[in-house]
């Protein structure tokens, strides 16, 4: 990826992470600063999700094949054409969808699983310009999932958040299929602080390799 212009040339930008990072949030901001259009995750559309919450065995198959078929339904209303013109930007990336699945499925289902998704799943060739992976410590997740108190995510327990954290981090460590910009978001705040924002902005912008970090201390 070039040096330059890396962020206002790319046409499908990704913000991924974990629950609580704050990547729908970032999703929108820059959306907003690009005159783009963000594409988020429907978590208040997915009839089983609450269900899942309160017995993952039970649901957990109903629950992922019901994002799935959201998010591909989502891509594949985005023609390449479009893009052009105005830049995506997304709150997840299908790839990671088996990320979810792999945890939370038997084997047998996780096969059935694999096989709906890569009949439904677009082509390789579309991945996305640019991901921003957000990255937190798993006590820093907790924390912010009950201090937002969203009625959905009550039941969710430590446990299966501390797993999911450590999960993104394998799944991120191998992924090579766009550049990435790896971001602890441990000290800043892209929502509340411009000065943050900017500062993301301008490091994103500087990216010369396929793969950076980007980690401010306080």
């Amino acid at each position: 990826m070039s040096s330059r212009n890396t962020l206002s040339s790319a046409r499908h930008i990704v913000v991924e992470g974990p629950i609580g990072v704050g990547k729908t949030s970032l999703t929108r901001r820059l959306a907003d600063y690009l005159g783009g259009q963000a594409l988020l995750d429907q978590p208040e559309a997915n009839p089983f999700l609450n269900r899942f919450y309160q017995d993952q065995q039970r649901f957990a198959l109903a629950t992922q094949l019901a994002f799935l078929f959201q998010r591909v339904e989502h891509l594949r209303d985005l023609p390449q054409a479009d893009l052009l013109t105005r830049p995506v930007v997304a709150d997840y990336l299908l790839e990671k969808d088996a990320l979810f699945a792999r945890l939370t499925l038997s084997d047998d289902e996780y096969g059935l699983y694999r096989k709906v998704h890569d009949m439904l799943a677009p082509p390789q060739g579309r991945a996305p310009s640019l991901v921003i992976y957000l990255q937190a410590t798993p006590e820093t997740l907790i924390a912010r999932v009950r201090k937002r108190g969203v009625e959905i995510e009550r039941s969710i327990g430590d446990a299966y958040l501390t797993i999911l954290a450590e999960s993104y981090t394998r799944f991120f460590h191998n992924y090579d299929a766009a550049p990435v910009m790896v971001v602890n978001s441990e000290n800043i705040n892209f929502v509340d602080r411009d000065d943050d924002f900017q500062l993301l902005v301008t490091r994103i912008e500087a990216m010369r390799g396929h793969r950076e970090y980007f980690n401010r201390g306080e």
